[in-house]
């Protein structure tokens, strides 16, 4: 296994990730069998676990703990917060009073003392991203947190946390969690290359387009009904026809569909690591088997030819809205002010 370095952290990362999301109730609810995956990840060289807090409501936390038990030392272990974990609208978001909080319930599950990488799974309006940094650098003062980091950030509001870090002497965003795959390649126009700018490093999620890059969602043939229910974006006609123009690049090349969607993600010089996401050791076995692949230029060139740089192909059902897109008030001026256009 090649490491790299997350950012400027000084941190080693495979670059590969291993995502706890399918770990509990909404995706393997076998607790041992999760372990054994995880376990099975940790034996082929993968160092990195992404987990939240909201996986499964911290039961994803829950088994990551109990797999590292013995381990924890070898493993950089990153969780998020801001997702609501119940119905008090203070146990949620980005706030120093729920930070403090949710700090402390997310390392009783994961059965540690530390965090080494600590996020905020999405960015969060109704706080001050003053507030929201002072609390996680105190966090890192008292050593429950070694480095904290962003997901799912407008390139916006990246750049306004490293002014506020810098003008308020406080710690910085050492990391971005966007996502980013052959089908959703729009984070190469701002993120990639600010976060570079930054020194942060990039842990990509949904490298195999939630599914579509998996080969088993094909045009004309039937599909996990389950997952077409959960996620719309199964239905997207033209993200479906890209993934038939791409399926033939990786049957010339001799290449499975997943090990060639996983090798691009981790091509780009601006990803520190992409995010695997297993749910069954079948999964996770596919996935180590194309751990070693490179891709030519020709290659990539030809995927450039398809899915030009910097293009989303539809959208992922995950992705973060900003107020002013899902906010239909803040989109429209009042009845009685629109004629003063």
């Amino acid at each position: 296994m090649q490491y790299r370095t997350l950012g400027r952290t000084g941190i080693k990362v495979s670059p590969y990730a291993l995502g706890a999301m399918m770990f509990g109730a909404i995706g393997n609810p076998d607790h041992e069998d999760s372990i054994r995956i995880i376990h099975k990840a940790l034996d082929a060289g993968i160092n990195f676990i992404d987990t939240a807090d909201a996986y499964s409501n911290g039961e994803s936390e829950e088994i990551v703990g109990n797999a590292l038990k013995g381990r924890r030392d070898s493993v950089v272990l990153a969780t998020k917060l801001s997702m609501p974990m119940g119905d008090d609208p203070n146990e949620r978001g980005n706030s120093r009073r729920w930070i403090m909080t949710a700090v402390d319930n997310s390392l009783r599950r994961l059965q540690t003392d530390y965090i080494d990488l600590y996020q905020i799974h999405r960015p969060d309006p109704t706080t001050d991203i003053e507030v929201t940094l002072s609390a996680l650098s105190d966090l890192i003062h008292i050593g429950k947190v070694r480095a904290i980091g962003s997901s799912k950030m407008p390139v916006s509001d990246i750049v306004e946390a490293q002014w506020v870090s810098q003008r308020r002497g406080l710690e910085r965003f050492r990391t971005e969690q966007p996502p980013y795959s052959i089908l959703n390649r729009g984070i190469e126009n701002e993120v990639l290359p600010v976060a570079e700018r930054y020194g942060m490093g990039t842990l990509v999620w949904s490298p195999l387009a939630q599914g579509l890059l998996t080969g088993r969602i094909r045009k004309g043939q039937p599909t996990d009904l389950r997952r077409a229910r959960i996620f719309k974006h199964m239905s997207d006609e033209h993200r479906i026809d890209t993934v038939e123009q791409i399926v033939p690049i990786a049957e010339k090349a001799g290449i499975k569909l997943t090990h060639l969607a996983m090798a691009f993600a981790i091509a780009h010089p601006g990803v520190t690591s992409a995010i695997i996401g297993p749910r069954t050791m079948e999964q996770l076995d596919d996935l180590l088997a194309g751990a070693g692949l490179i891709l030519s230029d020709e290659l990539l060139d030809e995927i450039d030819a398809i899915v030009p740089p910097g293009i989303d192909v539809g959208r992922l059902d995950m992705a973060y809205n900003p107020p002013a897109i899902h906010i239909a008030s803040l989109r429209r001026r009042p009845l009685d002010n629109r004629s003063a256009a």
